[in-house]
């Protein structure tokens, strides 16, 4: 029996938001976070998380192994734990950008099984968007890794060549949802309200358009159908928008992340 279920490699943003989603259903003395300044995460152990900075002895007390490092430091971190990590009672999952199932496999002397999954940080809600894969060997932990992240929102388990999309689409996505609700309350300021008061409009109304889609089955252009009449302040609004590239634009802008994501060496 490990001491601890999971241990989280590199508490970052990401790592922090996952620990914070996984407590939710797992007992936060049950989590380990490493860093290797844990002055910047000892409000996580005054949270009741466990912290520490040294990667081996946490990871030979858990069961899963979360890696969340940067993509330069895989071959270091991975090198650190090697005799460390045990292919018969560890999980390895891997959340690093754009580092693919072989370039991770080729960092251990192990033939381990490896599992890539790529979270948003609406983990900490419980509201993340995980797209999950796996090499061979990790056929069997699947299922256990698709219910673990199912705990923190839904999932999806892709094929490899979808990751870097994926990423793009739902981690980086984060960012470009929350720039509209900006860009919103920027508008909301202008015609009038208080910033307080813009926000909460844009964000309640950003919530309730996302729900329609996710508890129904309609496609989003029926949707917004409903709400333009003819020769009405809604489909004006629209037309404008689209006039100065409003869809061009986030496409653009998912194709340019998705450019830059394929920078990054496998």
């Amino acid at each position: 029996m490990k001491e601890f279920e999971i241990a989280i490699i590199g508490a970052g943003n990401l790592g922090v938001a996952l620990a914070r989603g996984f407590s939710k259903h797992i007992p936060k003395e049950k989590i380990v976070l490493t860093r290797r300044h844990l002055s910047r995460i000892e409000h996580l152990a005054n949270e009741g998380f466990v912290t520490t900075d040294d990667n081996v002895s946490a990871v030979e007390r858990a069961k899963f192994i979360v890696l969340c490092v940067q993509p330069k430091q895989v071959e270091a971190v991975l090198s650190e734990l090697d005799h460390s990590i045990d292919i018969m009672s560890h999980v390895l999952i891997s959340t690093v950008t754009g580092v693919s199932l072989d370039r991770l496999q080729k960092a251990s002397s192990q033939s381990l099984p490896i599992i890539r999954a790529m979270p948003n940080t609406a983990a900490a809600i419980s509201e993340s968007m995980t797209c999950i894969c796996g090499n061979e060997l990790a056929d069997a932990h699947l299922k256990k890794v698709e219910t673990l992240f199912t705990s923190i929102g839904e999932t999806m388990i892709i094929e490899e060549r979808l990751m870097k999309a994926a990423t793009v689409l739902a981690a980086s996505g984060i960012a470009f949802f929350l720039r509209y609700i900006r860009a919103a309350t920027q508008g909301g300021i202008e015609l009038g309200f208080e910033a307080e008061e813009a926000q909460k409009l844009a964000m309640q109304t950003a919530r309730g358009a996302a729900s329609l889609l996710v508890e129904g089955t309609a496609h989003p252009e029926r949707e917004i159908d409903k709400v333009t009449t003819p020769m009405g302040c809604t489909i004006a609004g629209l037309n404008e928008m689209e006039h100065q590239g409003l869809s061009s634009a986030l496409i653009k802008g998912i194709v340019a992340s998705y450019n830059k994501i394929n920078t990054i060496s496998e």
